[in-house]
């Protein structure tokens, strides 16, 4: 069973240093939700690729990937600080998700240590708070439907969103993947503390896998964190050879619609983009447990 006794509360604090600050008993004036309720059970860490005993498998395998996919943004260079925020709807809800408790580093994320929360901002499992802008951007494109949600200040995906022009051309294969799938938001309002502006987010994102947020950042919604993560992974490298190919000071050679609409048909025939992005994050993750740091995602 899920135990939330003193020793296993003791589990994300066992590395702090003699003289190390521990953020999870830090209060802060910076803008979070969630580390006020008591209560809230904690899963004790585990043997490698272990499920608790008791816990429901299919919640376990959505914190696997979820802590994964942490690290491997992290490897990428897609995270700031211990900013941004990635989140998956619970197996089962469309009202509970996981989350980052704040103050974290990315690579020092486990399965085990990813706060549960509900609709209200209730932590029911794990201890700290998470960032309110992440309850409040990823809460509401949750309730629109998103499995997965990924928002990050990825650096040539961001660039795209600081200049006037504010758009991904199709001029590269990787570019047509999203042919017809970014919404643009050019209205910056600042952080992100309220429901009315994660709902303007959420309502411009749409259906659309993207949207391109001017002068901040990038968010994606995909039906899992594979498939979620591969769109942020894809949309760097497009954003990037763009920015490369615009350094040249020559013009952009653009794909037809026609030819960009096909391409994504044909990605997507038979769930192609589904099967290339589930083989893809699988390896990845296979290429995490081989690196000590790297490993501790699945306890």
């Amino acid at each position: 069973s899920i135990s939330d006794s003193p020793a296993a509360r003791t589990t994300n604090r066992a590395c702090l240093l003699p003289d190390e600050p521990d953020i999870l008993a830090m209060t802060s004036a910076y803008p979070t939700i969630g580390g006020e309720t008591a209560g809230a059970r904690v899963l004790p860490s585990t043997t490698r690729f272990g499920c608790p005993t008791g816990y429901d498998p299919r919640v376990w395998q959505a914190r696997v990937d979820l802590a994964a996919c942490y690290h491997l943004c992290n490897a990428f260079d897609f995270n700031e600080g211990i900013c941004n925020h990635l989140t998956v709807l619970v197996p089962g809800t469309n009202d509970r998700f996981l989350c980052i408790p704040y103050g974290l580093m990315w690579d020092e994320v486990t399965a085990s240590n990813l706060l549960l929360l509900d609709g209200s901002g209730q932590v029911l499992e794990g201890e700290g708070a998470i960032d309110a802008t992440a309850f409040f951007i990823h809460k509401h494109i949750h309730d629109a439907g998103a499995v997965c949600v990924l928002h990050t200040h990825q650096p040539h995906a961001s660039a795209i969103c600081c200049v006037k022009e504010f758009k991904l051309h199709m001029c590269h294969q990787n570019c047509l993947r999203f042919f017809d799938e970014i919404a643009y938001d050019p209205l910056f309002n600042g952080l992100v503390l309220d429901s009315n502006e994660g709902k303007r987010l959420a309502g411009l994102m749409g259906t659309k896998r993207v949207l391109l947020h001017r002068n901040h950042g990038i968010i994606v919604q995909g039906k899992s964190v594979a498939e979620a993560f591969d769109d942020v992974y894809y949309l760097e490298r497009a954003c990037q050879v763009q920015i490369l190919a615009q350094s040249t000071g020559n013009e952009l050679s653009i794909v037809s619609d026609a030819v960009a609409l096909k391409f994504k048909q044909d990605c997507a025939a038979d769930h192609g983009m589904e099967n290339w992005a589930n083989l893809h994050f699988a390896a990845l993750k296979r290429k995490l447990a081989r690196c000590p740091k790297g490993s501790i995602f699945n306890t």
